[in-house]
């Protein structure tokens, strides 16, 4: 098990890529369009993204096939398009039953990409503001409870009495 641990990045140490059409990313983990971000050594390597797409442009972005990649919608709203037909999934109530999910994403949605090497997007009439994650899959097993991610049940349980004792973080 890997010890906990926290890095703290200010946003001025966080690179900012703008692309010609006014696409705005900021690279958070990994490298991206020749930039590298701050967080380092992570186990699933991820590369993580703040992606701005100004009104009614059309975006694609590369992502690698070995990857799972989802996107979490922040601000403005889009589609996204490809391959994999991803599924819009809404993080709060938005008054909507699971049989006939929103066309678009929206803000506080999650859209979960299926295999493929890039993500496309149509920002709406308001631009699209997202973060983009993509991680190596670990290939373990994944237990979770709120913001606490285990292999198993006993040591996500072992991990919540630390929190209660006081003792989860460690110097």
């Amino acid at each position: 098990m890997t010890a906990p641990r926290y890095q703290e990045i200010k946003t001025g140490e966080i690179p900012t890529v703008t692309d010609d059409d006014g696409t705005h990313v900021r690279i958070v983990c990994g490298s991206f369009w020749g930039k590298k971000g701050p967080v380092d050594g992570i186990a699933a390597d991820p590369i993580y993204l703040d992606v701005s797409v100004p009104p009614g442009e059309r975006k694609t972005l590369p992502v690698e096939t070995t990857r799972h990649a989802f996107a979490y919608v922040f601000a403005g709203d889009g589609k996204f398009c490809n391959a994999s037909g991803p599924l819009a999934v809404p993080t709060e109530s938005v008054g909507w039953a699971d049989t006939k999910p929103p066309a678009d994403a929206q803000n506080r949605s999650l859209v979960v990409f299926d295999r493929g090497d890039e993500v496309a997007v149509q920002a709406g009439e308001d631009g699209i503001r997202f973060l983009l994650v993509s991680g190596k899959p670990l290939e373990e097993p994944v237990a979770w409870y709120g913001p606490i991610v285990m292999n198993t049940q006993q040591e996500l349980q072992q991990a919540f009495r630390e929190l209660d004792q006081g003792t989860f973080l460690k110097k």
